[in-house]
């Protein structure tokens, strides 16, 4: 049983190492990239549509809206970078129904590097929003003395971002591994369907709350009006 798929190592050389975080991360890559291409080759601008295009048009309505219900405006905009996110986590967490597949999402590098893709984007949409002075004066609002206080909070919601995905996505599976030798064969299958319950609920709340700091990075503090 292996406590994280880091420590699957298919080919070394010296220090290099491809281990099994890298070749099912790029897996899960190919497999959306490739999806993606496939389901969007022939849609149509007309009144004349597939059931298949109906179906994609009310899921990315669907996740549009969610992103609006958060606070952000002109959700089109980061529909790219969320809906990213939530389909890496959850094609990660689906794919554990393959036998030997190990997801990449029960790797805390793999979590970090999910959490710092959030990181990075919360100034960038923020500074396109709101502008670079602006956006750094929200670092010493309401008073100056916020300002280590709120760098602290950008770098600690970072960190349990990546340690909350990792916790909950590794502990699964490793129930499931620990079950499978200890139980008959029809009870993993049923913890195999919870985890993957689990890992869409822990995709959906990932991508949530990305949206969520994006709001709060992109929220344009307009003056108020003054009553005559």
């Amino acid at each position: 049983m292996h406590l994280s798929p880091d420590e699957m190592v298919f080919w070394q050389y010296g220090f290099l190492k491809l281990n099994a975080t890298i070749v099912f991360t790029w897996a899960v890559m190919l497999v959306l990239a490739v999806g993606s291409k496939i389901i969007t080759r022939k849609l149509s601008t007309t009144l004349v549509r597939s059931h298949w295009q109906n179906l994609l048009e009310i899921v990315v309505t669907g996740i549009e809206k969610q992103i609006e219900e958060v606070g952000l405006s002109g959700p089109h905009k980061y529909l790219g970078f969320l809906g990213t996110l939530f389909l890496f986590v959850a094609t990660s967490a689906l794919f554990t129904i393959i036998p030997g597949f190990e997801p990449p999402t029960g790797s805390l590098s793999t979590t970090a590097a999910l959490a710092l893709c959030v990181f990075v984007a919360v100034p960038f949409f923020g500074i396109e929003e709101q502008g670079l002075s602006e956006y750094l004066k929200s670092y010493i609002k309401p008073t100056f003395i916020m300002l280590p206080f709120n760098i602290i909070s950008e770098l600690s919601r970072t960190l349990a971002l990546a340690v909350r995905l990792f916790g909950n996505m590794m502990s699964g599976a490793m129930i499931i591994a620990i079950l499978l030798t200890i139980t008959p064969f029809i009870f993993p299958i049923i913890m195999t369907v919870l985890g993957l319950l689990t890992g869409m609920v822990q995709a959906y709340i990932f991508s949530i709350l990305a949206a969520v700091y994006i709001a709060a990075a992109t929220q344009v503090r307009k003056p108020k009006e003054i009553k005559s």
